[in-house]
C-alpha cells in the first residue's frame, strides 16, 4: 500500500496489486450490493403495498360479485312466480335476510285511492306479524313514498332528522332502512326494515344493495299485480261469459246466428228444442242444414236482404212441416248483425215456437165450446153449483149415453086437469107455473137435475150428471120439501086453486145421456127405473110420497116410513113393495 505524505493530503494513492486495493474494491462491491439491496427492499415494499391494494380490490370485487350473485338469485326467486302474495312474502323475507333486520314491512299504493296500504309484515323467523304490532315510523315511510329517496338511520332515536317523531320515541326505534319501490319513475310502494334493539346494524353498502334489490322487487311486484289484475279481469270476463251463456241458453226463444257466408255460429238450447238438432250438429255448417225447411217461407231472401244492407229487421209468422217434429207454428224475428263500422256481418234469428201455444189455444177453444154446450144443456135443469162444478171439469160428464145408477123423482099435480076445464088459459098457465116452480126449486135445492116437465108433472134425477153418494136421501128430502112448500103456497091461493102433488121415487140403473137430434137434444134418463117411479107417482094420493123398495133399502135408517100393501103396476108381473115416506128421523 502506498503511504500518504503530509503534502499529499490525508490519503495517498494505494498502488495496484497491494492488499489495500483489494480491500477498497471489496468495499466498493459491498456498497453496490447494499444499494441493490436497498433498491430491492424498496421494490418489495412497493410490491407489498400493491399486493395489499390488489387484495383489498379483490376483496371488494368479491363482495360485489357475491352481492351481485345474491341479487341475481334473489331476482330469480322473486320472479319465479306471478302469485302476488307469494312474491310479496319472498321480497320481504329477502330484505330481512340480506339486511340482518329484525322485522320487515311492505306497503303498496292503492290504484284508486293512492294511499299506502300494508300488504305484508314479517319477522326474521318468516312469521307474519299481526296488525297491532305494526310499530313503525310512518313519518319515514311517508317521506320515502313522497320523495322517492331511500332513508338510512343507524339510530333513529339520536338522529336529528327523526328523533322528534312520536313513533320513534314511542316505539324506541333504532336502526331503520326504508327504500322506495319505483316502477317507470312512479313510487308504487315502500319496503321498511328495522332493528329495535341494535344500533348501527345497517351500512351504506346495505342501503345501496337494498335499493338495487328494491328495483328488482318493484318490477316483480308490478308484474304480479298486473298478472293478478289480468287474472281478475279474465275471471270477470269468464264469469260474464258463463253468465251470458247461461242466460242465452235459458232464453225461451230459439236464437240462431248466421255469418255473412251463411254459416251457423250460434244455436241455443231453445233452438235445439224447436228443430230437434244439437248445437254440435249445426254450428259451423250452412244454415240450410237445419233451416232448409224455412226456405219455402223465403228465409234465404230475408237473409240476403239483411246482409245486403237493405233493411235491419224482418218479422214473419210461418206455418211449416219439420221432418223432426211435424207441423209447427213459428214466429221469426230477423235482425242484421253489424261490426263497429256498421257493416253487416251476419243475421240473428229469434224464433218463437207457437205450436204448443196454438195447440193449447185450440184445446181451450174446444173446452170453451164444451162448457158453453154444457151450460146451455144444464143451466136450466140443475142447480148453479152443479153447473159450476161441471164447467170446472167438463171431463166429469160423458155427454154420450152410459149406464148409471140414479134415483128418479116424479111429481104430478092432482086435480089440475079438472081445474083446467073451468079456468081461463092465461090464469091457468100462471097457476101451473107457480106449482111447477115449487117442484123445480125443491129438486135444485138438493142439487138434483130437473130432467123435464110433462104437462102438469115434473121429473127430477139424482146422482147424474155428477155423482152424489146419498142420492136416494137427497131425493126424499126434495120430496118432503116440496110437500112443505105446497102447504105454504096454499095460504096464498083461493080454496078452489089449492091442489096437491103426488110423488113417486125409485132407484135403479138407467141409460143417462143426450137424446134427440144434433139440432135439438135433451139430457135425460131412459130405463125401467124411470117407468116404475112414474107408476108410483100415479098410485100416490095428493100429498103422498111413495118409495120403491130399492130406494127404501138405501135410506131406511134415515127416514120414517110406513109399509103399504104391495102394488100391482103396469109392466111388472108381480106386485112391488111400496113404502110411504112420512118424514125424516130427528
Amino acid at each position: 500500500m502506498e503511504q500518504v505524505s503530509p503534502d499529499q493530503g490525508l490519503f495517498k494513492p494505494v498502488p495496484p496489486g497491494s492488499e489495500g486495493a483489494a480491500l477498497i474494491e471489496t468495499i466498493s462491491i459491498l456498497k453496490k450490493v447494499n444499494q441493490q439491496f436497498d433498491q430491492a427492499s424498496q421494490l418489495i415494499q412497493e410490491l407489498d403495498s400493491s399486493l395489499g391494494q390488489l387484495g383489498t380490490e379483490l376483496h371488494t370485487q368479491e363482495n360485489e360479485r357475491r352481492q351481485l350473485s345474491t341479487l341475481i338469485e334473489i331476482s330469480k326467486a322473486i320472479n319465479s312466480t306471478l302469485d302476488l302474495e307469494e312474491v310479496l312474502n319472498l321480497v320481504i323475507d329477502m330484505f330481512i335476510l340480506t339486511s340482518r333486520a329484525e322485522r320487515g314491512f311492505l306497503m303498496l299504493r292503492e290504484t284508486d285511492s293512492g294511499q299506502l296500504v300494508f300488504k305484508v309484515a314479517r319477522n326474521m323467523d318468516r312469521e307474519t306479524i299481526a296488525g297491532p304490532a305494526f310499530e313503525i315510523s310512518r313519518s319515514i315511510v311517508d317521506r320515502v313514498a313522497t320523495d322517492g329517496s331511500p332513508v338510512l338511520t343507524t339510530n333513529a332515536s339520536a338522529d336529528p332528522r327523526f328523533r322528534a317523531q312520536a313513533s320513534v320515541i314511542s316505539y324506541s326505534l333504532r336502526s331503520i332502512l326504508c327504500v322506495p319501490l319505483i316502477v317507470k319513475g312512479h313510487t308504487s310502494g315502500v319496503v321498511y326494515v328495522d332493528n329495535r334493539i341494535r344500533t348501527g346494524i345497517f351500512s351504506q353498502k346495505d342501503l345501496e344493495f337494498l335499493v338495487a334489490l328494491a328495483n328488482q322487487a318493484a318490477i316483480a311486484i308490478e308484474n304480479a299485480r298486473l298478472f293478478a289484475s289480468l287474472k281478475q279481469k279474465v275471471m270477470e270476463i269468464t264469469e260474464m261469459k258463463n253468465y251470458m251463456e247461461h242466460t242465452f241458453a235459458s232464453i225461451a226463444s230459439g236464437v240462431v246466428t248466421v255469418d255473412a257466408k251463411g254459416t251457423v255460429t250460434t244455436f241455443n238450447r231453445a233452438a235445439e228444442r224447436i228443430f230437434r238438432f244439437s248445437a254440435g250438429e249445426v254450428i259451423g255448417r250452412p244454415y240450410q242444414v237445419v233451416l232448409g225447411a224455412l226456405d219455402e217461407n223465403q228465409l234465404s231472401g230475408y237473409i240476403a236482404r239483411l246482409t245486403g244492407d237493405e233493411t235491419d229487421q224482418i218479422t214473419c209468422d210461418i206455418e211449416l212441416y219439420l221432418p223432426t217434429r211435424g207441423q209447427v207454428s213459428l214466429v221469426l224475428r230477423l235482425s242484421a248483425l253489424r261490426n263497429a263500422a256498421g257493416e253487416p256481418i251476419g243475421v240473428a234469428i229469434v224464433i218463437d215456437d207457437l205450436t204448443e201455444r196454438k195447440r193449447l189455444e185450440a184445446e181451450r177453444l174446444i173446452q170453451e165450446q164444451e162448457k158453453r154446450r154444457i151450460k146451455e144443456l144444464f143451466a136450466r135443469y140443475v142447480a148453479p153449483t152443479v153447473v159450476e162444478r161441471l164447467l170446472s171439469d167438463p171431463k166429469r160428464i160423458t155427454l154420450g149415453g152410459e149406464r148409471h145408477l140414479v134415483t128418479v123423482l116424479f111429481a104430478d099435480i092432482r086435480g089440475f086437469t079438472a081445474l083446467a076445464e073451468r079456468m081461463p088459459a092465461e090464469r091457468l098457465v100462471v097457476l101451473l107455473n107457480g106449482y111447477l116452480s115449487l117442484a123445480a126449486r125443491a129438486v135444485l135445492k138438493y142439487e138434483g137435475t130437473l130432467d123435464k116437465f110433462l104437462g102438469d108433472a115434473a121429473m127430477g134425477i139424482f146422482n147424474a150428471p155428477l155423482p152424489q153418494p146419498d142420492h136416494a136421501l137427497l131425493a126424499a128430502k126434495a120430496a118432503l120439501t116440496l110437500r112443505e112448500e105446497i102447504t105454504a103456497y096454499h095460504e096464498s091461493l083461493p080454496e078452489e086453486y089449492r091442489l096437491g102433488f103426488s110423488v113417486g121415487i125409485n132407484t135403479g140403473e138407467v141409460i143417462v145421456g143426450n137424446v134427440g137430434t144434433p139440432e135439438v137434444m135433451n139430457y135425460t134418463v131412459i130405463g125401467d127405473a124411470v117407468n116404475l117411479a112414474k107408476r108410483l107417482q100415479e098410485a100416490a094420493q095428493p100429498g103422498q110420497i111413495l118409495l120403491s123398495s130399492d130406494t127404501y133399502r138405501l135410506i131406511d135408517k134415515s127416514v120414517q116410513t110406513k109399509a103399504l100393501t104391495p102394488l100391482t103396476v103396469k109392466g111388472k108381473s108381480t106386485p112391488v113393495q111400496v113404502y110411504e115416506l112420512i118424514g125424516l128421523w130427528p
